[in-house]
């Protein structure tokens, strides 16, 4: 049995649980159950749909220090002997408490501080700014897009095939959508251009309904919220708009060219290495002001590109083989 500790909810969405539970199933593959340690019960529901045990600490998600007593009733009634950590909202005193009654495995792509734990996972594409080799001497490391924890749909995923035309565009907010750039991107898009544009809105977007309605008579606009097979959308769109995340890992995976924005600190690191790199261009932040304007620009200019767009997606897909969650089961599992 693997253990982790992960929360999800409208302030913090859906991408920690989604990773951790993309790590479970891959225990599951590799014959392991998994177990979530949750501080409430907003994500019981996710975890126990995809098969997975969760344990509620009846504890504040934004408040880890004060868990750490019914996490340590868990630890000793489980014999938890490993336990992967998935938040930001960690201390380092949390941590070093932790240490003693557990192997600790955490998950990080901010560095924000000297983590005391056993060992450190960071699969971010600009893990390398943060040095971890020379901070870390007595802590395992496992660092590098080998490690990006994404579900078994993306793994030995064929080579794109690339249109002459942008046909098919997919928009992509992630869990949340707070400065409404969906709306605002239908709105100032030429939607007649297209054949089809896919929306998907995350589990949290409060107005989803509202934009159903809008768009309900244009038959070329879909708009769906919170789906389960987000990788046949990705595989069959010929371009894509994601807010920085997994998402775009995701993309990657499947070879989507793509065009990426952000509106939270901790996607600022994905965005501006993809975009050094030459992967994804980087449309702005959304704190900052309008950023569709820029994702417009970026969609006309890759319409006719269709030579750009292949080798956008051939270098997106040497990038990110989909098998790093089989590789941090491995290491819980060991």
């Amino acid at each position: 049995m693997i253990y982790i500790r992960v929360d999800v909810n409208d302030t913090i969405a859906t991408g920690h649980l989604m990773r951790c539970l993309a790590i479970a199933d891959a225990a599951s593959i590799l014959g392991d159950a998994a177990t979530f340690l949750l501080a409430d019960g907003q994500g019981e529901d996710l975890v126990r749909a995809r098969g997975h045990h969760a344990i509620v600490l009846h504890t504040k998600w934004n408040d880890m220090q004060a868990e750490l007593p019914a996490l340590f009733k868990v630890i000793k009634e489980h014999h938890v002997t490993r336990l992967l950590i998935d938040s930001y909202q960690v201390t380092k005193e949390y941590l070093g408490q932790l240490k003693p009654q557990v192997q600790t495995f955490y998950i990080d792509d901010v560095n924000a501080f000297l983590y005391p734990v056993h060992a450190v996972i960071c699969y971010a594409n600009y893990w390398k700014r943060f040095q971890y080799q020379e901070h870390y001497k007595d802590a395992s490391l496992y660092l590098g897009t080998a490690y990006i924890p994404l579900r078994e749909a993306y793994s030995n995923c064929e080579e794109k095939v690339i249109k002459p035309e942008v046909e098919h565009i997919l928009l992509l907010s992630g869990g949340t959508d707070p400065f409404d750039v969906m709306e605002n991107l239908l709105a100032q898009i030429n939607r007649e251009h297209y054949k089809q544009i896919t929306v998907i809105c995350g589990r949290y977007y409060d107005h989803y309904h509202a934009l159903c309605a809008k768009y309900a008579a244009e038959q070329n606009v879909r708009i769906l919220q919170n789906v389960s097979d987000i990788e046949c959308h990705m595989k069959k769109a010929d371009l894509a708009v994601s807010a920085g995340g997994t998402t775009l890992y995701e993309l990657c995976a499947v070879g989507t060219p793509a065009i990426s924005y952000s509106f939270a600190d901790n996607q600022l690191g994905n965005v501006t290495k993809f975009e050094e790199d030459h992967l994804i261009d980087y449309a702005g932040d959304a704190r900052q002001g309008s950023v569709t304007e820029h994702i417009v620009r970026y969609l006309e200019y890759y319409h006719h590109n269709q030579g750009l767009r292949r080798e956008r997606s051939r270098n997106m897909q040497k990038l990110v083989d989909g098998k790093g969650a089989l590789r941090i089961a491995g290491l819980l599992i060991e």
